[in-house]
């Protein structure tokens, strides 16, 4: 209980995750790593405990950059797992770049599968946050190609 499962490694950003969420991730990775951009995805499992051998403040300290995703609200459990890693285990110690959320939208989700993808995370999003992330360090490799 409480171990986070490091899902891919990687090197260049630390996307925390779990449930139905990792798949998703893990897709948006692939996509990633074939531009060049090699995202480190980690299932966190629980809640609570919420990893208290501290894994995720290891590969913060690798990436230097962090990314939450959930399909709560806004405020939900992205903001608690930020709390938990930035503030309680001094993960703003590590940090190259400001910590991102990207939660689901703050309505409730449709009732059908159908309704997921514009309510919750999807491939695309997290490509785009990661890719903006990435972006503002190594504008050069990585331009923006539209806004």
């Amino acid at each position: 209980m409480g171990i986070p499962e490091v899902l891919r490694p990687g090197s260049d950003i630390t996307i925390v995750t779990y449930g139905a969420c990792c798949r998703i991730v893990l897709e948006a990775a692939r996509l990633l790593s074939q531009v060049g951009i090699e995202a480190e995805v980690i299932d966190v499992q629980t809640l609570l405990p919420f990893d208290p051998e501290r894994h995720i403040l290891k590969s913060l300290k690798k990436t230097s950059r962090i990314l939450f995703v959930d399909e709560d609200v806004p405020g939900g459990t992205t903001a608690y797992m930020l709390q938990e890693v930035i503030e309680n285990q001094g993960g703003y110690y590590w940090l190259d770049s400001p910590p991102q959320t990207l939660p689901g939208k703050p309505h409730r989700p449709a009732y059908g599968s159908d309704g997921d993808y514009w309510s919750k995370p999807n491939i695309e999003q997290i490509f785009d946050k990661v890719y903006e992330i990435i972006n503002e360090i190594d504008p050069t490799n990585f331009p923006v190609f539209f806004k």
